[in-house]
């Protein structure tokens, strides 16, 4: 299956760099190129890329409102934030507007397949910078954040539930684990996301992904 790729980026020089690195591999095609959140919308209307690579900084529109101008339109369309900074806030901000993957430029070509790679099979990728700093976003005084506490109003299965999510599992083998349906495991989720204040499945698996880090680390 060949990828259908859109970059946006209002850099020239830059965008002929990622055409490049993305049209030396056999299954990916550059098929649009945008140089401005307005542009990136208009031109993912026309040609439906399977993803947009989509620069965060960019005039008249910025990456983030340009994300969710695009995923408005088609939903199907997987984005991955790419930015000069590793803010955790801003990566938040384009996890939260739809985007899938998160990659600082600095982070070369390599990351940047990774993440598309990972975003058109349907998963969250963060580059290690952003991932870290998101980790360490989590930490208290050097201690990681146990789950739930956050919200100190999650359930007793809520937590089990959290956890195991955290833990790498799908909801299938939640529900295995607990001998509980899915749609309940499903449910529980919705609940958690809701207290934990997080707005959709790309930011849920951003905090699993940055408490599962700092679990490592610890």
């Amino acid at each position: 299956m060949t990828i259908r790729v859109m970059l946006a980026d209002d850099h020239q020089i830059l965008r002929e760099a990622l055409r490049t690195v993305l049209e030396s591999e056999p299954d990916i095609e550059v098929v649009a190129e945008a140089r401005d959140g307005i542009e990136a919308t208009e031109l993912a209307r026309k040609h439906r890329p399977d993803l947009v690579v989509m620069d965060v900084g960019m005039p008249r529109m910025d990456g983030i409102a340009a994300t969710r101008s695009v995923l408005t339109d088609n939903p199907e369309i997987k984005v991955v934030g790419l930015s000069t900074y590793s803010d955790k806030r801003i990566a938040q901000q384009m996890l939260s507007a739809g985007a899938s993957a998160y990659v600082i430029k600095a982070s070369g070509g390599d990351q940047l397949l990774m993440a598309i790679r990972a975003a058109i099979a349907g998963e969250v990728y963060l580059c290690p910078e952003i991932a870290a700093n998101l980790a360490a976003g989590v930490r208290h005084g050097g201690a990681v954040e146990p789950a739930g506490a956050k919200d100190r109003r999650l359930g007793k299965r809520e937590r089990e539930v959290l956890q195991l999510l955290i833990d790498g599992r799908s909801v299938a083998e939640v529900g295995e684990q607990l001998h509980i349906a899915t749609a309940t495991v499903e449910a529980h989720r919705s609940h958690i996301m809701r207290k934990l204040e997080l707005h959709s499945p790309a930011e849920f698996s951003s905090y699993a992904l940055g408490q599962r880090n700092a679990a490592k680390k610890s």
